[in-house]
Formats: C-alpha cells, structure tokens, sequence
C-alpha cells in the first residue's frame, strides 16, 4: 500500500496532541473510580475523547505521528496515573489505552480514503470493545462491586460519545482542510 504524504507537525502541535491525550487518560483513570450508579462511572464520559485526539492526528499527520503522540501520552499518563489512581488501575489502564490506540490508529488507517465518517467511527467502536474488556478484566476483575455491569454500562456510553466525537471531528478536519487550502494558495 502506498504512503499518503503527511503534514509534519510543529513542536506546538505535537505538544498540544500529546499533553490533550494525557490529561484525557489522566483524567479517565480518576474518574473510573467514582460510580454514578451500578452501571456506569464518570470515567467513560472522558475517555472517548483519546480517540479523538487519536483520530485528528491520524487524519492530519499520519499513522506514524498518530502512534508516537499514543506512546508519549501513554506516558505521560502512567507516570501521574501512578501517582493519583491505584496501581492496579494505572497498569489496566495503561495496558488497556496503549493496546486499544493501536488497534484505532490502524483501523482508521485502513480506512481513511472512505466517508469522512466511517474511519473515526469504526476505530472507535472496534478500540472502545477492545479498551474496555482489558482495563475492566484488570482492574475491577475479582474485586467487590458490580464491575461487570460496570463494564457494560461504561462500553455503551463510551460507544455513544464516540458516536457525539464525530461532531467535533468533523468540524476539526473541515477547519483544518481549509486552513491548509488557504495557506497553498
């Protein structure tokens, strides 16, 4: 398969991408811990939006960037999820995130030369499933509470923010295309 010629980001952007991942892992990984109810914890409202960030740098900057911004947020994530969430949750977490990037970075790869909509969407749905059945089966597996509808619960509002996500990427990518329309001219 050929290579699409990508921008390269400047170090800004590169930071900007990288630091959005971390703090939404950082985030998710200390919101996991709060339950809304028996089915569901604030965390699965943020951690879609590493998908985002995954997806935006995909489109624009490639595979390549895509995966190097992942393994830097993964990071970054880990060391101060070490530090504000329980180790047990830190390494599901990491392990989840880091496995579940880079199965979204390839889908969406593969996928790119379709409907605008069709890469972010099927990544997403595809890495959410593979995200939640590691950190859950890691995290919460043989400990009281109801973990597993926990699990489902997160799965489906994961699945349904990731749905809402492609709101702003479309946006996103359009202002992007056009910002590089216009500075070619």
């Amino acid at each position: 398969m050929q290579t699409m010629p990508f921008a390269r980001p400047t170090p800004g952007q590169f930071a900007v991408a990288t630091l959005a991942m971390a703090a939404v892992v950082l985030a998710s990984n200390i919101l996991v811990q709060f339950a809304i109810n028996d089915w569901l914890t604030w965390g699965a409202f943020t951690y879609p939006v590493a998908y985002l960030v995954s997806d935006l740098v995909n489109r624009r900057f490639g595979p390549d960037m895509a995966r190097r911004v992942a393994w830097v947020g993964f990071a970054v994530a880990i060391v101060a999820s070490l530090m504000l969430a329980p180790m047990r949750i830190a390494l599901a977490s990491g392990l989840a995130f880091i496995a579940s990037q880079l199965l979204d970075i390839r889908v969406f790869d593969r996928l790119r030369r379709g409907l605008w909509w069709r890469a972010p969407l099927v990544a997403t749905v595809i890495a959410a499933v593979l995200d939640s059945i590691v950190f859950w089966g890691i995290a919460f597996a043989g400990t009281d509470g109801p973990w597993l509808t926990w699990a489902a619960g997160d799965l489906a509002v994961k699945l349904g923010v990731g749905v809402l996500m492609l709101l702003p990427f479309r946006l996103l990518i359009g202002r992007t295309a056009a910002r590089t329309s216009a500075l070619s001219h």
